[in-house]
């Protein structure tokens, strides 16, 4: 099934009986350590490059894997748009993805460059408070999640939010770990850090979808 509009009108009414506003977090989200990932990534080299241009052409491939990743410093908000419009020429339908990083780590701007490269022309920003922003745009459905005011992971089947992920429409979420144990698994998780004066990014692919969608950037042409 496809969800448009009426799906997210009714997820929004439930949503305003949620006390999801209140909740301040301080802490930075923290990635599961590579120990407890699959056995099977445990392997998984990264590909350190020094430019946007460079890596995002050669992703790394693990010689006894069918895994790979890249690892990038993003040197300013242009670059982090630049490596989400990459991206966006990579999705396809079904996807998911999940951001990865503290406050201010360049998320929503990374989404923005994806929305924008799509075809959307209005405004991105991130949906801390409506939980949920759709782009129907280009060839798919995107669905921008940040479950960064959750109070508790049953405000996400609360708020009818598992309803997008069975369906065909590619899926960003925003501090993913406070819907677990409920959200379904990424196939693409995108860690965002603070680097010098800029920002690293490294994306791992955690399924056969993931990998793909990595290894389909170093076939897309540079954005204008």
């Amino acid at each position: 099934m496809v969800f448009g509009i009426k799906p997210l009108l009714q997820a929004r009414l439930r949503i305003t009986k949620l006390d999801i506003g209140n909740r301040q977090r301080t802490k930075p989200e923290i990635l599961r350590p590579r120990s407890q990932l699959r056995s099977k990534y445990q392997h998984c080299r990264f590909h350190d490059q020094p430019d946007l241009e460079t890596a995002m052409n050669t992703p790394e491939k693990a010689d006894d894997l069918n895994e790979c990743a890249l690892s990038m410093h993003l040197g300013d908000e242009h670059d982090t748009l630049n490596a989400g419009a990459r991206l966006a020429a990579a999705l396809e339908p079904g996807l998911h993805i999940w951001l990865l990083g503290d406050l201010g780590s360049g998320k929503t701007t990374l989404t923005r460059g994806m929305v924008q490269a799509l075809g959307h022309t209005g405004k991105v920003k991130s949906p801390t408070y409506t939980l949920i922003e759709p782009y129907v745009v280009s060839r798919l459905n995107l669905y921008h999640f940040d479950f960064y005011r959750l109070n508790s992971p049953e405000e996400y089947l609360d708020a009818g939010m598992d309803e997008y992920f069975s369906g065909s429409g590619v899926c960003v979420v925003e501090w993913p770990m406070q819907a677990s144990p409920y959200l379904p698994p990424p196939d693409l998780e995108i860690q965002l850090t603070p680097e010098g004066s800029g920002r690293r990014i490294i994306l791992r692919g955690t399924s056969e979808a993931g990998r793909t969608c990595l290894k389909k950037i170093s076939s897309v042409a540079d954005p204008v």
